[in-house]
């Protein structure tokens, strides 16, 4: 597979830089003024569920899905154009679309910086009808002080390995409908299978995930002051180890617990499986933080290759049918659970998840369903990081920064 870094750092303007792997001595870079973004970054940043500055999470939601491009398909489409050509350099534009022309779907492995965070790059729109990911593979670059640190090590993936998988678990002392209460219904549990549970807690997925090949959970992930301050909301009680301090009855698990361990003592940090996926609000959220450190940096840290995160907050499918006017009845949140679980029993979960959002896209653009829109599909990204014992410039190694 040919592929590209494009890399984004913030330095006043905004400078862009791209590097072909198998052209590792010619990079590109492009200093893009900050007025020629801000705007339209802003204006995106505006269109998601995700909290500015001084909102609440409900009138985040309410801001996004009452008055929001992002339910409208006229101007969502722009603003994805306006999007595309802010960010997407002329010049990788040709030479992506030359392999293109040969019949080569380029990979695009993309390092945000923390202005371009919330930045969906599989939804770009590059044409009438296309978006980035019709005629790209897009994951995300992890830094590489993270990817390729000499003490990381990738747990091996077996097809045929143990899944855990975290459904909506019970948060003590939170209500069904209370900030950290359910985030599936009945409806969508039967869907996948599940069931909710209060005994899904720190020390039993501590213990599953030490032969695990897979993770998937599904629930709530709250942003802290820093990027280890991340948390997970499992079913841990308030007198449960860990470096958070309690929220009533119970004591969210943190990107640092994973990496250096929840209990006191020697750093005892986490073994992660190969496979994880993160079905929660923001759970990508590492590359808002000058350093990205998070969940993400976490589970690749703990040994993960693969991680599928989201950019934005998730709503609920009740949270849709309540505040988007005329939104239809189809459920969205289980079916994109399961896309993202059949993404990650596939040989290749990044291709695989570009597949089901090359469909959403399709889908979206052909019809302006809400049941498609951007809105969910665009928010789930995955971070593809190989063992850093893997050779550089075949396409399939370490980002070699």
């Amino acid at each position: 597979m040919v592929t590209v870094q494009l890399k984004l750092v913030d330095a006043g303007d905004l400078y862009v830089s791209w590097r072909w792997e198998h052209e590792p001595a010619e990079p590109r870079v492009v200093a893009v003024p900050r007025d020629l973004v801000h705007a339209t970054l802003t204006e995106w940043a505006e269109a998601v569920p995700s909290p500015l500055p001084g909102e609440t999470a409900d009138q985040a939601l309410r801001r996004a899905l009452t008055r929001g491009p992002l339910v409208d398909h006229d101007r969502e489409r722009d603003l994805a154009t306006r999007l595309a050509r802010a960010l997407i350099p002329h010049r990788l534009a040709v030479e992506l679309n030359a392999f293109l022309g040969r019949g080569i779907r380029p990979h695009l492995r993309v390092q945000p910086s923390p202005s371009t965070a919330l930045v969906p790059w599989e939804a770009l729109r590059i044409d009438d009808g296309l978006r980035a990911v019709h005629d790209a593979t897009i994951s995300v670059l992890p830094p590489a002080t993270v990817g390729n640190a000499a003490a990381r090590r990738v747990s091996p993936f077996d097809p045929q390995g143990t899944v855990v998988a975290v459904l909506d678990p019970v948060v003590p002392g939170f209500a069904d409908h209370s900030g950290l209460g359910s985030v599936l219904g009945p409806a969508d549990l039967a869907a996948l299978g599940g069931t909710r549970r209060d005994d899904l807690d720190r020390d039993h997925l501590e213990r599953a995930l030490a032969t695990a090949s897979r993770l998937l959970y599904v629930g709530h992930v709250t942003t802290g002051e820093h990027g280890l301050d991340a948390r997970l909301h499992l079913s841990c009680t308030a007198d449960t180890e860990g470096r958070a301090a309690p929220i009533g009855a119970h004591r969210p698990l943190t990107a640092a617990d994973i990496v250096l361990g929840h209990r006191a003592g020697p750093v005892r940090p986490w073994r992660i499986p190969a496979r994880v996926a993160l079905v929660a609000c923001e759970s990508g959220g590492d590359v808002r933080f000058a350093e990205p450190s998070g969940l993400v940096t976490a589970m690749v840290h703990g040994g993960a290759e693969h991680v599928t995160a989201t950019r934005w907050t998730l709503p609920t499918d009740e949270g849709l049918r309540r505040l988007v006017p005329g939104f239809p009845p189809t459920p969205v949140l289980a079916p994109t659970v399961l896309a993202v679980d059949a993404a990650h029993r596939a040989p290749d979960p990044v291709t695989a998840l570009n597949e089901w959002q090359r469909a959403a896209a399709t889908r979206w653009e052909d019809t302006g369903d809400l049941t498609w829109s951007p809105l969910v599909w665009a928010a789930c990204t995955t971070t593809w990081a190989p063992s850093p014992r893997r050779a550089v410039g075949t396409g399939r190694g370490p980002d070699g920064a």
